[in-house]
């Protein structure tokens, strides 16, 4: 799998996950027959690709946008990110972020949180990507807690 997007994983058989891709990356999506993108970052990151969602759709695949707030991730946006994969069950989907750290963390939270997995196979690929900073622990705590 040759992309120009960083820090990309193949999470599940349904599931890949990545930095920001770029126009040659969204005119390859249709070869991992990919349903849905979920981008977790925000317009304004300094990598965002302008149009984003109109390649993506021209292509006859689903745009979700769930802007989250790099110093600021809200715990309504995770369960709008596992509503959206819920939606898309069944389907092959990608989501990306700038880097992937954010996609990371909300990926490491459904394997725990959705699918009860264990911390070992929860943290792939977060633990081969980053270790979160104190905003994105206290982040994983307040979910964990709130949602276990």
């Amino acid at each position: 799998m040759i992309l120009d997007a960083e820090n990309v994983y193949q999470v599940f058989d349904w599931l890949w996950t990545s930095g920001q891709l770029s126009e040659s990356d969204i005119g390859r999506l249709p070869e991992y027959n990919i349903a849905a993108v979920i981008n977790l970052a925000l317009p304004t990151s300094a990598n965002a690709l302008l149009g984003e969602s109109e390649m993506i759709t021209r292509q006859g695949i689903a745009y979700v946008h769930i802007p989250v707030r790099w110093e600021r991730p809200e715990p309504y946006q995770l369960e709008q990110f596992f509503c959206t994969l819920k939606a898309f069950k069944g389907r092959d989907i990608w989501v990306h972020c700038a880097k992937n750290k954010r996609v990371s963390v909300f990926i490491y939270l459904y394997r725990r949180l959705c699918l009860a997995e264990c911390e070992d196979a929860a943290l792939y690929p977060m633990r081969a990507i980053w270790i979160p900073n104190p905003t994105w622990q206290a982040f994983i705590h307040l979910c964990l807690r709130v949602y276990s």
